[in-house]
């Protein structure tokens, strides 16, 4: 017997035909020159670029300045993550009650947290709280806040009902409950959701430097600021060591706990 094709419901080619024409007008609206970036003369002109950042700079002195820089942008993503874990929860638990009063509240203020830029929060900090890596932590935890409390509220939201029910049932109260039967449901999906936006947040802290937010990020931007192209390049390959360091810790930690 011939299996019967699934229908297609008319929505979902309706969306699919929408999706289709949104990204041919977006190719057709940004007048894109392919054959530019593959000229002799433009590939001349990167080649020249890139041959000005070898070979890298390894005197002793950039180096220590190196290690303090990656110690820097460390400590700034593990105090913005943390701290953006911490206010992500408290936000959250409202979101994610459906008939809770300061749903809607919640929800918009992490669509707000999220919405802005960590390069915007940053410039605002920096002009708040001066130079240096204490604005970077700050302009990360406001925005991972916004990511992350709309996480959790989803995780929460989409926990199931039954063990908490049946401590209800029992006697239980709210908070027993929560650490009982919400919180040991969702953490590890919490700690999950939490290594990965500590990744973004080691790159993000890197970016972080342009607008005077300190780390690693600070030094690169002076360093091409200055055309000092083999410091740039010290500092870049300390950047993707840095990365490559922490997704692999984070990486080896997920896999722990869904072992």
């Amino acid at each position: 017997m011939t299996p019967i094709a699934p229908r297609i419901a008319v929505s979902t080619w309706i969306v699919g035909a929408a999706i289709v024409t949104l990204i041919v007008a977006s190719f057709a609206s940004l007048h894109l020159e392919f054959g530019a970036l593959f000229e002799a003369g433009s590939l001349a002109k990167m080649g020249e670029f890139m041959r000005g950042f070898a070979p890298p700079d390894v005197s002793p002195r950039l180096l220590q300045r190196l290690a303090i820089g990656a110690v820097e942008t460390l400590a700034m993503s593990l105090v913005g993550t943390l701290l953006a874990v911490l206010f992500g929860v408290m936000l959250a638990l409202p979101a994610s009650r459906r008939n809770a009063p300061a749903r809607a509240a919640s929800r918009l203020a992490l669509n707000f947290l999220r919405a802005v830029p960590e390069l915007v929060w940053a410039a605002i900090f920096v002009i708040a709280a001066g130079l240096g890596p204490f604005a970077g932590s700050l302009a990360l935890a406001f925005h991972t806040t916004g990511v992350l409390g709309r996480l959790f509220a989803d995780t929460l939201e989409n926990l199931p009902r039954a063990p908490a029910e049946a401590l209800r049932e029992n006697g239980a109260g709210a908070i027993a409950i929560f650490f009982y039967a919400t919180l040991s449901q969702a953490l590890p999906q919490f700690i999950s959701y939490t290594l990965y936006r500590w990744e973004n947040n080691i790159r993000a802290a890197t970016v972080l430097g342009v607008v005077g937010a300190g780390g690693l990020g600070q030094m690169l931007y002076f360093s091409l600021s200055l055309f000092q192209m083999r410091q740039a390049a010290s500092v870049i390959i300390a950047m993707i060591t840095l990365v490559l360091v922490v997704d692999g810790f984070s990486h080896w930690v997920r896999g722990r706990i869904a072992s």
